[in-house]
């Protein structure tokens, strides 16, 4: 709940800056249509920097990083999705630059479709928004749309888990606590990205346990948005310790739902919310 790694960027066919070497890597898409009903499986995201450059564009365009785990054959447009996801949080895409689904296609390895797909759909969740015959812009992001996402967050997550906690047995929420520790690892690598993705994979669990899908859906998308860094944030965003100590309000929050203590899981949950990123 609370939330990147300074990144180079390519920029939109006009654009300023040197070009260099990315992390981003895709390998060549197979034939015939995307397997779009495959996006959900994710590879886990990576702060790791990669090899040497692949061909590319050198109109001045700032330096796209290439995250270390290769994409798949299968699911090029899940994957390159996934991908772009994880270059928001850690800033890799970086908020107000413009990125046209060619340049950022040729970094990937892939053709321009499925990377302009994946940017409609960014479209859509309101990362990113259309500029003609240029690109995509990053949408720059304030403080006060950050704790507006915190207070909607709120106004649905926390009624729904003080109902959970009156009516899960205790056995249930015993077994969440791998995915809890798990945030703690994720935050101890220091990787905003790697922790970004436990930390929703953790909450999805707690609020599956509600049984509506909706739900689940709707407060996915709104702590997704969250995660995306300020506009003038640090480029690191949040440090170590901070993830860590967000994390452990998993843990502690788990032993409060298992020992039945309500005042305890209302006054955690309240203190995750208000500094929920």
């Amino acid at each position: 709940m609370k939330q990147g790694t300074q990144g180079s960027a390519v920029t939109g066919d006009a654009v300023t800056g040197p070009a260099a070497a990315g992390r981003f890597r895709v390998p060549a898409q197979p034939a015939g249509p995307d397997a779009d009903r495959e996006r959900d499986r994710r590879d886990r995201p990576s702060c790791a920097d990669g090899g040497g450059a692949r061909g590319e564009h050198t109109h001045s365009e700032p330096a796209l990083p290439r995250p270390r785990p290769v994409v798949q054959r299968s699911s090029v447009r899940g994957q390159v999705l996934d991908a772009l996801r994880t270059a928001l949080v850690t800033g890799d895409l970086r908020p107000g630059e413009v990125y046209s689904a060619p340049v950022l296609a040729e970094r990937f390895g892939v053709s321009a479709t499925p990377v302009r797909e994946a940017m409609q759909q960014l479209t859509l969740e309101g990362a990113v928004e259309v500029v003609p015959n240029r690109g995509f812009r990053v949408v720059e992001r304030g403080a006060r749309e950050l704790a507006e996402l915190a207070e909607i967050r709120a106004l649905i997550e926390v009624p729904v888990m003080m109902r959970l906690a009156r009516t899960v047995p205790a056995e249930r929420w015993a077994e969440l606590r791998p995915l809890a520790e798990a945030t703690v690892r994720a935050a101890s690598s220091g990787c905003r990205a790697t922790y970004a993705e436990a930390d929703r994979v953790f909450h999805r669990a707690v609020l599956a346990l509600a049984g509506n899908e909706q739900l689940v859906r709707i407060a996915e998308d709104l702590h997704r948005r969250a995660q995306w860094p300020l506009v003038g944030g640090a480029p690191g965003g949040r440090g170590r310790a901070e993830l860590v100590a967000d994390a452990h309000e998993h843990t502690a929050l788990l032993d409060a739902l298992i020992a039945g203590d309500f005042d305890v899981v209302r006054s955690l949950v309240g203190e995750h919310f208000n500094g929920a990123v």
